[in-house]
């Protein structure tokens, strides 16, 4: 049977590569090895770059549950889907890779002035560890700053580049961490915070409660990566059921993670866990775009699935160039506490030149000031859907479609909820009273909190998506006049069909030309003036019935009348009765609202097969994402397939 799911916008099926792989030799990994062995069932290695030293094409490397302290560097990749070379927890506990050391040794801290001029926070006990010199060799992340070599696009007048100046190297306490300073003293207002010292050789820190490091434990990070091979384009690896965490990662570019592809290709990713990684979670691509390209030489076609990327600084998975990849059933929480969205590498994903892609049955959820996910440029024929884009903390937009001209990409039944927005509400200026009655309809450069998001995109395609409660709009594009020379579009010919919008503060749609298309939506609690056109200006700010009367546009769409709720952290979704208006003549120019069970049916598009759940689409159903929904019947809208 067909995955309609797996159908892209060209009508053609997402190639699946993958096939049963033939496994004739096994080498097996304890850490708690009484001695060192030689990788049999009776006398295991006791690391894991013991077997990764020696694999070949179809070893397959089985590893007990323990913590291992290095970075795995596969020697060699395998051969054929079928003679891959895996690395894969042994199923009889966690298998934590760690790239961070046990400090042991402490000494109260007192050769650095603690206080100058401020009242401290609570009763400040300031320790000090000095690093062991054996643990650094290499690469030490305390004399290392966030950002890397690549600073060519950080525009320096828009940012606070305290935090790409801070150091890489993490504390955790107990498995969390602490949160670093540039001054000594701000640790007196900081309780659980850490400063290190010029020469990055000592660290000094504070406990969240002020208490003795000997009764908890402290690790620093050591290492820059969990997992990555130290030769490049490695293919047919397999990363199973491994927890990867304290990764000394650097800001991107280029795109170094804690489980790195290293430029290879043929690689499946699945049932990890990154834990705490400083800035990139996994990289699946060419890294930057500063290497020599071997001409022929194959990137991407990853499959990267059933993953927890948590809590990742900057950006979760990283795909420069990373074209004909499958990123399926994943949870990306937390990402982008390092604040460093305008090195413009931030996102839960960010990707580059993505042909043929397939991003389905995500989570996505609790993104810090940074995108949920981002497509960068020369974007052809990938789909993304049955995601959810959930709580966007000061976040501009849900998704980004940069500067896109060549062919269609698809973003279809997807839930986006909780576009936050960022940036100075001081700096909004408010019309009060009758002058809100002459004002022009200009555009607001300073609200932002969209959706969905286009910059000089072409041949977009949205349809049967939920996207509710934007600061700003629930779509906006603008186009980018400079940037057509084998980049960016014009802003045209970009479909909205058949999706509901919902709460959105300024509007629902915000088209920059009226070269695009919208069908059959609905709009639901939506201010005035809630439909767009920008240009030429003044702007045009309409309601449903002038949208229809002057562009034609949604001529099959409605005002809709009800309540949505979507429960953000137990995935859950239930659909209710509109409370009765306070004001009922607000509701004056709306014409007839439909409720619920009023919304009209439509005809089905060849573009979109299936529906949120994966059925196959019936011949005529309602807008969104969830056509038989009940009234008053909370249901899961979580779309991963758990095995």
């Amino acid at each position: 049977m067909q995955d309609l799911t797996a159908i892209l916008p060209n009508g053609k099926s997402f190639v699946f590569w993958e096939k049963d792989a033939i496994y004739d030799r096994e080498l097996i990994v304890d850490a708690s090895a009484a001695e060192c062995g030689d990788g049999s069932a009776s006398k295991p290695f006791r690391t894991i770059n013991e077997a990764a030293a020696i694999a070949t094409p179809g070893t397959r490397v089985r590893i007990h549950a323990g913590i291992y302290r290095e970075t795995v560097q596969p020697a060699q990749g395998g051969e054929s889907p079928e003679k891959m070379i895996s690395y894969e927890a042994y199923g009889d506990g966690e298998v934590s890779i760690r790239a961070s050391v046990v400090a042991t040794e402490f000494y109260p801290s007192t050769e650095w002035s603690l206080f100058r001029g401020r009242a401290a926070v609570g009763n400040p006990v300031i320790w000090g560890t000095k690093l062991n010199p054996h643990d650094f060799m290499g690469y030490n992340p305390f004399c290392a700053v966030n950002i890397l070599h690549d600073r060519l696009y950080i525009e320096y007048e828009k940012t606070d580049m305290t935090t790409y100046l801070l150091r890489r190297g993490m504390v955790f306490v107990d498995g969390k961490p602490l949160q670093q300073v540039s001054l000594y003293t701000e640790m007196s207002q900081i309780p659980g915070s850490y400063w290190v010292e010029a020469n990055g050789q000592t660290v000094h820190f504070r406990l969240p409660d002020d208490g003795d490091p000997k009764d908890h434990l402290i690790e620093l990070s050591a290492r820059e990566q969990c997992f990555a091979p130290e030769k490049p384009f490695l293919a047919y690896i397999r990363v199973k059921g491994l927890t990867c965490a304290h990764a000394a990662t650097g800001a991107p570019v280029p795109q170094r993670g804690s489980i790195s592809m290293a430029r290879g290709h043929h690689w499946i990713i699945e049932d990890c866990t990154i834990d705490w990684s400083n800035c990139v979670g996994i990289d699946i691509g060419s890294e930057c775009w500063h290497r020599t390209r071997t001409p022929g030489q194959i990137v991407g076609h990853a499959i990267v699935r059933r993953n927890k990327i948590m809590d990742v600084g900057v950006c979760g998975i990283a795909g420069m160039g990373a074209s004909y990849c499958l990123i399926e059933d994943n949870l990306i929480q937390g990402t982008g506490w390092q604040k460093m969205e305008l090195s413009w590498e931030a996102g839960a994903i960010k990707t580059h030149n993505s042909v043929d892609c397939l991003i389905r049955r995500n989570i996505f959820t609790k993104t810090l000031r940074c995108d949920h996910l981002w497509m960068d440029c020369g974007n052809r024929n990938n789909r993304i859907t049955q995601n959810l884009f959930l709580d966007g903390i000061e976040q501009r937009e849900a998704i980004f479609m940069e500067c896109t001209r060549d062919e269609p990409n698809l973003i279809d039944n997807n839930v986006i909820w909780n576009v936050q927005g960022r940036f100075n509400e001081a700096d909004v200026p408010h019309i009060h009273g009758s002058a809100t009655w002459y004002a022009m309809g200009e555009e607001n450069s300073i609200i932002n909190g969209w959706g969905i998001y286009g910059e000089g995109t072409d041949h977009l395609r949205i349809c049967n998506n939920l996207i509710g409660r934007c600061r700003s709009a629930g779509y906006f594009q603008k186009t980018v006049a400079y940037r057509l020379a084998g980049r960016g579009g014009t802003a045209r010919d970009n479909n909205l069909f058949q999706n509901i919008f919902y709460d959105c503060g300024e509007a629902a749609i915000k088209f920059p030309t009226d070269k695009n298309q919208s069908e059959g939506n609905v709009f639901v609690q939506m201010p005035s003036g809630y439909l767009r056109v920008l240009y030429p200006q003044p702007a045009e700010c309409l309601d449903l019935q002038t949208w229809q009367e002057f562009h034609g546009f949604d001529m099959t769409g409605v005002d809709g009348d009800f309540s949505v709720n979507v429960d953000t952290d137990n995935y859950t979704l239930t659909i209710s009765a509109a409370p009765a208006p306070m004001f009922p003549f607000f509701r004056f120019g709306k014409g007839e609202m439909k409720t619920w069970e009023q919304l009209p049916k439509l005809d089905a598009m060849d573009l979109v097969p299936s529906d949120f759940f994966g059925n196959e689409a019936a011949p005529q159903h309602i807008a969104g994402p969830f056509p038989n929904a009940e009234m008053n019947v909370t249901f899961s809208i979580d779309p991963r397939k758990l095995v």
